[in-house]
C-alpha cells in the first residue's frame, strides 16, 4: 500500500485512476455513503464499487467532517488558494479548540474590488463548469473574507464581519434574505463556487500532511492528488433574452 491517491470524491472514475496508477489506498474527502445503508450489494452503484476495492485489494479511507473542522483543515486550503496568507480563525469555532472549528476568516495583504477578488478567487480554484457566481456591488472594496469548503448556509450567520463570503450550495432564499438583510452595497458580499472545487484544495495539503507524518515514523510513500473532475455539472448554456 505505498501508493495513495486523493481525490474528493469516491466514484468509479477515481476508482479507474486507482487501479490504473496501482494505488493500494484511495482518501477522499467525500465518504461512499453520505447516510446509513442496509445493503453494498453489487446490483448497486455504490455496493459495485465496494466490491470493485476489495476485489483490487485497495483499501478507502474518508476524512469528511473531521477534515472539515481541522487545523489546517479543508477550510484553510480554500482560504490560502484564493488568496489569503496571513493568520486564518474559524467562523465557528470548536467548542473545545478555538483554532479548531468550520469555515475561515484572514485579510487580504491588498486589499481588492469584488470583481478583482472573485477573478482571483477563479484563477486559484480548479475550473468547473459553472465557474463563480457573484451576489453584490462588482466595485465593493474587499479586505476581509470569510470561506467554507463545501455547502455553506449554516454559517452565513456568522461572517458579518467580513466584506464577502465565498463557498459552495448556496440556496435562492437563503442568499437573497442574506443580501437584503445588509445595507446597500455594504456587504459582505456572497460567491457561490461548485462543491467540488471548494475541497478540492485540501487534497494536496492532505497528501503533503501524511508524506511528512509518515516519513517522520520511516515509512515512505507516494501520493497522487486525482485530478479527475467529479463536479456533479458539466455544462452551462444561457437562457435567450
Amino acid at each position: 500500500m505505498n501508493k495513495i491517491l486523493f481525490a474528493v470524491d469516491p466514484v468509479a472514475s477515481v476508482a479507474d485512476e486507482a487501479l490504473e496508477w496501482g494505488a493500494g489506498l484511495i482518501v477522499t474527502h467525500h465518504p461512499l455513503y453520505l447516510r446509513g445503508t442496509t445493503t453494498v450489494a453489487a446490483d448497486t452503484v455504490k455496493g459495485a464499487l465496494i466490491h470493485r476495492l476489495i476485489r483490487n485489494d485497495i483499501a478507502l479511507y474518508t476524512a469528511h467532517t473531521n477534515a472539515d473542522v481541522a487545523d489546517p483543515g479543508v477550510s484553510d486550503a480554500l482560504a490560502r488558494a484564493v488568496g489569503l496568507s496571513g493568520e486564518l480563525r474559524p467562523l465557528r469555532p470548536a467548542p473545545d479548540d478555538p483554532h479548531r472549528g468550520l469555515g475561515r476568516v484572514g485579510e487580504l495583504d491588498t486589499p481588492l474590488t469584488l470583481q478583482e477578488f472573485a477573478d482571483q478567487a477563479a484563477r486559484g480554484l480548479p475550473r468547473t463548469a459553472w465557474g463563480l457566481r457573484v451576489a453584490g456591488d462588482p466595485s465593493l472594496l474587499v479586505r476581509t473574507v470569510a470561506v467554507s469548503g463545501g455547502a455553506g448556509d449554516s454559517l452565513l450567520d456568522t461572517v458579518h464581519g467580513a466584506d464577502v463570503f465565498l463557498t459552495a450550495d448556496l440556496r435562492h432564499h437563503p442568499a437573497s434574505e442574506f443580501m437584503q438583510s445588509g445595507a446597500a452595497g455594504a456587504g459582505p458580499a456572497l460567491i457561490d463556487a461548485a462543491h467540488w472545487a471548494t475541497e478540492w484544495p485540501w487534497l494536496p495539503q492532505a497528501a503533503e500532511l501524511l508524506t511528512s507524518g509518515l516519513a517522520a515514523k520511516g515509512i515512505s510513500v507516494e501520493t497522487r492528488v486525482s485530478e479527475t473532475v467529479t463536479d456533479a455539472w458539466t455544462t452551462t448554456a444561457q437562457c435567450e433574452e
